[in-house]
């Protein structure tokens, strides 16, 4: 077999791909492989990623040819590819859009292939019975006009993922324009990649756009990406945010970059019932129901029950209006009602926004049959180079368990109890203050997973407490008053992770974490992201417990920001407090 030495990557005939870390051509082989596999573990020597199903699809969908990966393979390995490697990429990459989901000019939804055996697997086929008329031939299959979304989410579970070329209906339409000075006197324009991003998404009008998730690093621009796919459509669209401050930042957006007036935008929170041409919803508001108990066919399997108003009252909101579009901010949080609630709504373009596809429950494969598959996205260390995301330092300091607590960590059985004990180790505060005295000139988060653990630190630093329980017009105004220079620190539990721009914080210092969060992860570096004026570097700091459960979900939650290209400085507690 030949043999490559220079060469980064093995590649392995169970679709596993090894690269070494300390290798010069360890960079390009990794944002080579991002485009089509997955991140596995990412130790210090060698990172193990893994070819999927679903990670060829979305590369396929994105128009990345199979040769091109196989060549990518080839230019990387040490040895000879495995043949099966070949075979598989060529054989799951072939298998996507072979099946095309089309409207006939009788308005009836069909689902078309050239291949006709297949069509009479899918019609024999009993999860995806469910959802068929009728064969009108051998290679057409009448589909439910109302089951678009669940075909799709059968087919994908097939293991041929259709092509929705079906096309969508316009919604009434909204004339609006992108300003070339923000209302805050800033000259504006779309980046590059903005542009591209909407470009791509929208394909102009064609059957082919219209549906999928933009991926891009937090401070790069992404609210900015989804208004100008407004602007591009210039229809009534309905936005769906992780929280009410998400909204209200949305809408100060759309107020300052676009023509639309406040008459013309509606907030539908806990707090107001608008809806308006342009209406922000919470995912929250979304997912209210009454009472506690479950709704008829949330689990199991079998066609799904429909969604009840008298459980869910507020996604009637879907059909309030004719909406044109529907942009799913922060997609990777979507709640299982609202994914239920898209698959019945697949007539109207979709447009996921999201730092990371990572999502904790493993319903990526949801995310790609019913919102769309992922249709752009920019490797982060790219955007920094770039000068479009500030530089990020990126440092875990490992520090021990105090031998008081060393037996009570043993004795727990329950590993959560395990990882409480070591994430809130009280060795962190006197850490926490070394940093502070290192940064007392930054703009610093705290950020933690446990409000005990935060209410102490806030108490011990005098720094304003933000919680889930922090109503939301003092939510924004400490951040206001954080952006403005008056609060220097702030100390924030999990509800700052998503959609908030403080575009001043240049350090972030995590005590905590949700487990073995990936998308956590990203989401809190990505509060440090936004460039700073005077060129400083982001700092993200992670104090981590050592030989704990605390390690253990560290190195879990790091794996999606190894992908993309950054490393963890490792340092003792001991070079902190002595530095």
């Amino acid at each position: 077999m030949p043999y490559t030495p220079e060469n980064p990557l093995i590649v392995q005939s169970d679709r596993s791909l090894l690269l070494e870390v300390n290798n010069p051509r360890y960079e390009s082989a990794r944002d080579a492989l991002a485009r089509f596999a997955e991140l596995v573990k990412s130790p210090e020597f060698i990172h193990t990623y893994q070819i999927t199903p679903l990670s060829l699809w979305n590369a396929a969908a994105a128009g990345e040819p199979a040769e091109v990966i196989i060549g990518h393979l080839h230019a990387f390995a040490k040895f000879d590819l495995p043949p099966n490697i070949v075979a598989d990429i060529h054989d799951y990459m072939g298998r996507y859009g072979r099946l095309k989901l089309q409207r006939r000019p009788d308005k009836s939804l069909v689902l078309t292939s050239d291949d006709a055996p297949l069509i009479a697997q899918v019609w024999h086929n009993k999860a995806c019975r469910a959802f068929l008329v009728a064969q009108l031939d051998a290679n057409t299959l009448l589909v439910d006009p109302a089951a678009r979304g669940h075909i799709k989410q059968a087919l994908v579970q097939l293991g041929f993922p259709a092509e929705d070329l079906a096309g969508y209906v316009e919604g009434s339409q909204l004339p609006l324009a992108m300003r070339d000075i923000t209302v805050g006197g800033r000259s504006f324009d779309l980046r590059h990649y903005q542009r591209e991003a909407v470009d791509i998404f929208y394909e102009a009008g064609s059957s082919r756009g219209g549906s999928g998730v933009i991926v891009l690093p937090c401070g790069a621009g992404k609210t900015v990406v989804g208004i100008a796919t407004i602007a591009e459509l210039a229809c009534h669209t309905l936005i769906l945010c992780p929280n009410t401050v998400a909204v209200r930042q949305w809408i100060t957006e759309l107020l300052d970059k676009t023509d639309l007036t406040p008459d013309q935008i509606g907030e539908y929170t806990g707090e107001k019932k608008e809806i308006r041409p342009v209406t922000l919803a919470t995912y929250q508001i979304m997912s209210y129901r009454h009472g506690r108990h479950r709704a008829n066919g949330d689990e199991g399997e079998g066609v799904p029950a429909p969604l009840s108003e008298q459980d869910f009252p507020h996604l009637g909101l879907f059909q309030e209006r004719d909406w044109g579009l529907i942009i799913y901010d922060e997609v990777h949080l979507l709640p299982a009602p609202v994914f239920r609630i898209t698959a019945e709504i697949q007539a109207r373009r979709r447009l996921g926004l999201t730092a990371t596809l990572v999502r904790e429950d493993g319903r990526e494969s949801d995310v790609f049959s019913l919102i769309g598959p992922k249709k752009y996205d920019v490797p982060w260390r790219d955007l920094e180079r770039q000068g479009w995301i500030a530089e990020a330092i990126c440092t875990e300091v490992r520090l021990n368990l105090p031998t008081e607590l060393r037996m009570d960590y043993a004795l727990a059985e329950d590993s959560r109890v395990q990882y409480r004990i070591a994430a809130e180790n009280p060795g962190k505060m006197e850490l926490l203050d070394s940093l502070l005295r290192r940064h007392q000139h930054d703009n610093v988060l705290i950020i933690g997973q446990y409000i005990e653990q935060l209410t102490k630190i806030a108490d011990r630093t005098g720094a304003p407490l933000i919680t889930g329980k922090t109503k939301t017009a003092e939510r924004e105004r400490l951040y206001d008053a954080f952006r403005r220079g008056e609060e220097k620190l702030l100390v924030v539990s999990k509800v700052a992770n998503f959609a908030i721009d403080l575009p001043d914080a240049n350090v972030a210092i995590q005590v905590s974490g949700t487990y073995g969060s990936r998308q956590e992860e990203a989401q809190r570096l990505g509060r440090v992201l936004r460039p700073k004026g005077d060129g400083r570097p982001a700092h993200f700091y992670t104090l981590v417990t050592r030989d704990t459960r605390d390690q253990d979900f560290a190195a879990n939650r790091q794996l999606f920001l190894t992908e993309q290209g950054y490393r963890y400085l490792i340092q003792d507690a001991t070079e902190v407090l002595n530095g």
